[in-house]
């Protein structure tokens, strides 16, 4: 079976080689990240707080280019049209998250409900990642159109890298069902898509799609694009979204955000890396708690799975899942349906498909016991392990981080709501992915941990296996011989073992 599946592969590999594209390259200012992390680990927030401030400062050069989207953004409510927004993995959480924060106070209040944000696999996906779904561009049509996609309304697309298979079928449908162009937005530049990848350059080549490309160079975390790629994609869209037409606000807005987060000590922050790793290092567990913001701590703790490895959240509907790491907790939140409702100012929508291999129904979403039961709950789990508690709580100064003995009083109080959850996204980006890096769950600044569950992180995987082969003296294996070995082995994998790693061993490079 595993030979019948790399071949399959096989056959369509040259549609998923990926490693020229902008956004899975290496940083070169984080290319000591492993290191740095255990060595000097200010040292380390600072590296990654330079490839942010890098990316916002090139996406002012994009500011300019928002103003067509701002005018149909606008002109589509002004003439009773819906905004979809649309994506998959991190950028479907951006997507569902930008519909959060129109619902509370990005918009007036008359255009709240007029923003629907969706992302493959549905709900149930901004807390489990759901990958196979990327692969299939009907689901992103059939997904678009049952949500009510109509001739007045307007789409929204974004993907980081610009060749999401799912996206692409959201967008290409928009196309006939609408009159109004939809938004394809990525963060690679166009020429390199369209020489490389077909179904990029069928979208960016239709007249009858917007096509905005704001590159703003490679992850800190090579292929990590829920990092800087996520980050200037929600800022942009967000923006254009809150001032419309006003070209001088956004041009405002943007200085101010891009000051506060330069001016900022992150030096506090080694702190709580330090000490949410010791956590885990010694087989203790952590419980996010917070109230108002609940769509960002979530992104950052479900991604934390897919990238590293991590179990993730587990659910009531399927005992035998291994506890995740760390949980979410809504205190207030007196039932799963009570907090979800929470989470996304709305009733989830789920996707109650028959015959797909996925959960992705309402009654799985309410699995996830993110309510006030969480510690309860996560205590009978674990056979009462303990557990520490991480609260972020917003303030009048800003937001606050409390973990262990630890206290931060972040001080942002001339950014707005929107604002915040973007400066609180960069900074559980860095804290979460230097934990990753004190337990040693990437090297250089490669995610030796990567699942291979689709087709584009099985390039990936064997992307890291070549350049870590490299970096190590050895000669590059060719790609056929590490996709053979990768589909030999991925499926004896113990739980917790980096498959980047044990290929390098299977392939006998030190």
């Amino acid at each position: 079976m595993s030979d019948e599946a790399c071949e399959a592969f096989l056959n369509v590999a040259d549609k998923f080689k990926l490693g020229t594209l902008e956004t899975e390259k290496p940083h070169p200012l984080t290319e000591n990240l492993s290191k740095e992390v255990h060595e000097n680990l200010t040292q380390a927030i600072s590296s990654l707080k330079a490839v942010d401030s890098e990316a916002l400062e090139r996406l002012r050069e994009h500011l300019p280019q928002l103003g067509q989207l701002r005018a149909d953004i606008w002109e589509t409510l002004r003439t009773g049209g819906n905004i979809y927004l649309c994506g998959c993995g991190a950028t479907g959480r951006l997507s569902i998250s930008l519909e959060v924060f129109c619902r509370q106070g990005l918009v007036p209040d008359e255009y709240q409900d007029r923003f629907i944000g969706f992302m493959a696999g549905g709900d149930a996906a901004l807390i489990k990642s759901i990958e196979n779904f990327e692969d299939f561009p009907e689901y992103g049509k059939r997904q678009l159109l049952e949500l009510g996609y109509s001739e007045n309304d307007l789409l929204i697309s974004t993907t980081e890298g610009g060749e999401t298979p799912f996206v692409i079928g959201a967008t290409e449908a928009a196309t006939t069902t609408g009159k109004r162009n939809p938004w394809f937005i990525h963060c690679n530049p166009d020429d390199q898509l369209i020489q490389e990848v077909e179904r990029s350059r069928r979208v960016i080549q239709n007249p009858n799609i917007n096509n905005l490309s704001l590159f703003v160079g490679s992850m800190g975390l090579s292929g990590s694009t829920r990092m800087q790629a996520s980050t200037v994609l929600m800022a942009a869209v967000g923006w254009a979204i809150r001032f419309g037409d006003n070209k001088e606000l956004i041009a405002a807005q943007f200085e101010k955000f891009l000051h506060t987060w330069e001016q900022l000590d992150l030096s506090p922050l080694a702190a709580f890396i330090e000490s949410e790793a010791d956590t885990y290092s010694q087989n203790e567990f952590v419980i996010y708690e917070t109230e108002s913001y609940a769509v960002t701590v979530l992104t950052d703790t479900t991604e934390r799975s897919p990238t590293f490895s991590l179990p993730p959240f587990e659910n009531e509907t399927e005992p035998a899942d291994p506890p995740a790491w760390c949980y979410l907790s809504i205190p207030s939140a007196i039932d799963s349906l009570s907090a979800w409702e929470k989470v996304l100012e709305r009733s989830p929508r789920c996707l109650e498909w028959e015959g797909i291999d996925a959960n992705t129904e309402v009654e799985y979403l309410n699995g996830f016991y993110i309510d006030q039961s969480c510690q309860n709950k996560r205590s009978s789990k674990t056979l009462n392990t303990p557990h520490q508690i991480f609260e972020i709580k917003s303030t009048r100064q800003g937001i606050e981080l409390r973990f262990r003995e630890h206290n931060w009083n972040i001080c942002a109080s001339e950014l707005e709501f929107f604002e915040l959850n973007l400066l609180l996204k960069l900074i559980l980006n860095i804290h979460s992915t230097l934990i990753m890096g004190r337990l040693n769950r990437f090297e250089s600044n490669l995610m030796t941990y990567v699942k291979p569950t689709n087709f584009k992180l099985i390039d990936r995987t064997i992307r890291y296996v070549q350049r870590l082969a490299e970096l190590r003296g050895s000669p590059k294996p060719s790609y056929e011989g590490v996709a053979r070995k990768l589909f030999a082995v991925k499926d004896k994998l113990s739980n917790d073992e980096a498959i980047v790693l044990r290929l390098l061993e299977e392939l006998d490079i030190g």
